[in-house]
């Protein structure tokens, strides 16, 4: 009772009368733009499907002990690099990318390919392969592989140029840089049952983080 009191004291007068907090902003709907117009037609799940699928790698030996570990990274990446290239054509990477990558096993120092990455992206308790190659004007393709009864397969192909790649949980995480100041997008891709493959779930501008300059000493 007492700290009833208080509270209502608080919103009273001198006089013991109630006081008004003042105009509260009527909420009100979206207003739709254009209504007449109608929406643009929805991709299909057939049409999505097709987009999204997972990709057996040809070129790469069965794996039956069923860890994705035991594949070596460049039979993986020149694999890839040349599926890419059969199935639309023209060459993934830049010409200079292309012979570094071809020269990896004996110059590491110009290898554009990372250090591969292992984690659990689909939830079923098996690691998957990450693997990140550099090319041209800081660009980075991003690639994921999982074994399907055996068969490296690729779940995820995505390009960027990022200021930072993160894993968190199931979801990849990459954020690059914007034309607008204070902002970075982030891109993330998570694991789709339905398609079997890392689908982008998330693409937005995301604020800065600013952090506070150091105090000079008095």
């Amino acid at each position: 009772m007492a700290v009833g009191g208080l509270l209502l004291s608080g919103c009273m007068e001198g006089s013991g009368e109630p006081k008004s907090a003042g105009r509260t902003a009527a909420a009100s709907a979206p207003a739709r733009l254009w209504p007449e117009r109608p929406p643009a037609p929805q991709p299909s799940k057939d049409e999505v499907g097709a987009r999204e699928k997972p990709s057996p790698l040809r070129g790469v030996p069965h794996v039956p002990s069923g860890d994705i570990r035991t594949v070596p990274l460049l039979t993986v990446v020149k694999a890839q690099v040349l599926a890419g290239s059969e199935d639309d054509g023209s060459a993934q990477f830049d010409a200079a990318t292309t012979e570094k990558i071809e020269h990896c096993a004996t110059d590491r120092k110009r290898c554009p390919v990372r250090a591969p990455q292992y984690r659990d992206l689909n939830g079923d308790g098996k690691n998957e392969l990450i693997v990140g190659i550099e090319g041209a004007d800081h660009a980075l393709a991003l690639w994921v592989f999982m074994l399907k009864n055996g068969v490296v397969t690729r779940i995820m192909d995505a390009g960027a140029t990022p200021l930072s790649v993160e894993v968190t949980g199931g979801d990849v995480i990459l954020r690059e840089p914007t034309g607008t100041p204070g902002y970075d997008m982030r891109t993330v891709y998570s694991w789709d049952k339905r398609t079997q493959t890392m689908i982008l779930r998330v693409m937005e501008f995301d604020e800065v983080a600013r952090t506070a300059p150091p105090k000079s000493a008095s």
